[in-house]
């Protein structure tokens, strides 16, 4: 993991009809993380990685580990390393160099940021402290805009039905705690002890900045923000684009949501002459309104301090620093210890001057001709999930026209972004680490405010090249994969086909089901959030998720704890139709010949032992509880096996029968795309 393999050659021998590989000496696969004593048929995960689950300690500063995180840690290490040599030019003032060095030196200089106390974020405490009015709260929300967390997060996105135009979102926020539930849901004793801890660290931040009775202070900000939680949507509503999409004036925004002082909050946020918006959440917007307009004043402004402290701890003295780690890091995921600073600085740099960091990184570690054959890549799993759609049973002709013309307008990008982002306004001063982070922070906000209103950009990115992940964005009707997840283990040219088909093409073919998901298939081809199903297709598709909801449902990763079936359903979904079109496409490579047997696996074996390693992770309790509550993914055994269970090749691979833990009759397996 830790040895970058480039991208060569492999998406040639991916290609339709391509040549077969010969019998290479390895498989690719990790051999030593088998458990021997565990049958694939009755435990695909721990059959994989076994031995590797026994054997391995999370390290004192993660909360989980496995492929995704070693390959994060390997990202922020290359990235460290360019920072670091961009540093070391001196660049004159301005430039990119001088800003990414200062901006990283500055957040690893914990003594200069101990010995300035709290005097940096003081002028930003003051303009709290200052607020006299309602209209004076707005204002100041508005001017703080992707500064500082409030209540009323703004974002600019295309469109769900004008895709072509940029409107300003509302969304819900203002939490100190990950989610609604940590609030709402008493009787739940680890939600309980997180509350508790939650209220410690409010105490603390209180008592360094000089609150008279921080204890007090604490329980006032957590119950406005228990107010707060009381008026939020949970995850799964939060899934629905049609209940998602309100588009209103901001005239019409203050009839239904009175109290609140909208055009000041806009004018102030850079938005003076908003013509229209979508508010995510309408309900939200009338609560929160409420809660600002009655709360008493200073109980807001005690709530603000918080959120600000709390927002720049890390870039504030030492105590500070401790306390928010105990509570973020210990409390909420399990994480024993802090991250090394260096990674801290790399992470806080990408997130101010990522893709200037991006850039020299591409150059490096992912050149064109490699962009070029994953290309080649992602259009054979295109054209797989081409032929699936045509072969569905359960969808009617007219419905597959829609589908095909949708996936006929796929957008993909791969690995960077052909335009790249201009620094340039942003001001970087060495030594005032906590002035670094709110302007990078006011700068972002502001890109992002000129584009309201006005034609989207389809060049953009929402992601670094050096990041780890991958997305598919329904109002553009695009698939992104940026370079940093194009290595191994999920692409490594010294593995065989039927290994990385199984990691690094089902990874491709997650992506592009997404936009066949149950929220993705609400966008048509153009982007647009649009029925373009039969009624008794539609239904159909909805029987077929249910039943996917009530599998998952039945996984209990942590005693008493289940997943959540309907928050996961679209990723579910995406495992499910990307592994099965991965798999085909794999089968489509080999031309009719059989693979070789390699480590005493079959070439389709290989596939789904593949894709098994490559979701080894292995979580602490406090983070699987976190994700349980919060994150639309399953955990990473159940995603491994969830899948498979389903998959008719899996069964066939390795002979299944009655009395296997994961034998599934044909006829109850859950098939979709």
């Amino acid at each position: 993991m830790n040895k970058a393999l480039r991208l060569t050659t492999l998406a040639l021998l991916m290609q339709l009809g391509g040549l077969a590989m010969a019998a290479p000496p390895q498989s690719g696969l990790d051999t030593q993380a088998f458990d021997k004593k565990v049958r694939p048929q009755d435990d695909l995960f721990r059959a994989a990685n076994g031995h590797w689950l026994e054997t391995t300690e999370i390290p004192a500063d993660k909360s989980s580990f496995g492929v995704f995180i070693q390959l994060r840690d390997t990202s922020d290490q290359r990235a460290r390393t360019i920072i670091e040599e961009l540093a070391k030019k001196k660049g004159k003032t301005g430039s990119v160099e001088q800003k990414i060095g200062d901006y990283y030196a500055t957040y690893t200089d914990t003594a200069t940021i101990d010995k300035a106390g709290l005097a940096p974020v003081k002028p930003l405490l003051d303009s709290i402290a200052a607020i006299q009015t309602r209209e004076q709260l707005a204002a100041w929300m508005g001017r703080q805009m992707g500064v500082i967390d409030t209540p009323v997060p703004l974002g600019i996105e295309a469109d769900f039905k004008e895709p072509t135009v940029n409107r300003l979102i509302t969304w819900q926020g203002g939490l100190g705690l990950p989610d609604r539930d940590y609030y709402l849901k008493k009787d739940d004793e680890r939600l309980s002890k997180a509350r508790a801890a939650y209220q410690t660290y409010l105490e603390t931040l209180a008592r360094e900045a000089g609150v008279k009775d921080p204890a007090d202070a604490a329980k006032r900000v957590l119950a406005l923000e228990n107010q707060l939680a009381e008026v939020q949507w949970d995850k799964v509503a939060n899934r629905d684009p049609v209940k998602l999409y309100n588009p209103m004036t901001p005239a019409e925004l203050a009839q239904k949501a009175p109290g609140f002082d909208w055009n000041g909050f806009f004018a102030a946020a850079s938005l003076p002459k908003l013509d229209k918006l979508s508010g995510s959440q309408p309900s939200y917007l009338t609560g929160v309104a409420k809660i600002l307009s009655e709360a008493p004043l200073e109980d807001i402004k005690l709530y603000l301090t918080m959120r600000a402290l709390d927002g720049n701890a890390d870039v504030l003295p030492k105590a500070l620093r401790e306390a928010h780690f105990a509570y973020h890091g210990t409390a909420l995921t399990g994480a024993k210890s802090q991250k090394p600073r260096w990674q801290q600085a790399v992470g806080n740099v990408n997130g101010a001057l990522g893709e200037a960091v991006g850039e020299v990184y591409v150059k490096r570690y992912f050149p064109a001709a490699d962009k070029a054959r994953m290309l080649q890549l992602v259009n054979n799993l295109l054209g797989s999930y081409k032929d699936s759609i045509d072969k569905l049973s359960w969808m009617t002709p007219a419905t597959k026209a829609q589908a095909q013309e949708k996936l006929s307008k796929y957008m993909v990008k791969i690995g960077y972004p052909d335009v790249w982002r201009d620094y340039g306004a942003l001001e970087v001063r060495a030594g005032d680490a906590v002035g670094n982070g709110l302007r990078a922070a006011s700068f972002e906000w502001q890109r992002q405010a000129a584009k309201a209103s006005k034609p989207v950009d389809r060049r953009e990115w929402l992601m670094t090249p050096q990041t780890v992940n991958a997305y598919y964005n329904p109002t553009l009707n695009e698939i992104v994969f940026p370079a940093a997840i194009l290595q191994p283990p999920f692409y490594n040219t010294k593995a065989d086909d039927a290994v990385n088909y199984g990691a690094i093409g089902a990874v491709i073919g997650h992506e592009i089901s997404h936009g066949f998901d149950d929220q993705g298939s609400q966008f048509d081809g153009d982007g647009a959030l649009r029925n373009w199903w039969t009624d008794d297709d539609r239904k159909a598709f909805e029987a077929i998720g249910a039943k996917l909801v009530a599998q998952y449902e039945g996984y209990e990763p942590i005693p008493g704890k289940h997943v959540n079936g309907k928050l996961t359903l679209g990723e579910n979904i995406a495992d499910l139709s990307g592994l099965q079109i991965a798999y085909k496409a794999y089968l489509r490579s080999l031309n009719g010949k059989p693979a070789p047997v390699i480590n005493g696996f079959t070439g389709e074996q290989r596939f789904f032992m593949g894709w098994s390693q490559a979701w080894r992770e292995k979580s602490r309790e406090e983070r699987r509880l976190q994700l349980l509550t919060t994150d639309p993914h399953s955990p990473a055994e159940f995603r491994a096996n969830g899948a498979a269970v389903n998959h008719d090749g899996f069964h066939e691979a390795f002979k299944t029968k009655p009395g296997d833990k994961m034998f599934k009759a044909s006829e109850d397996r859950i098939r979709i795309w």
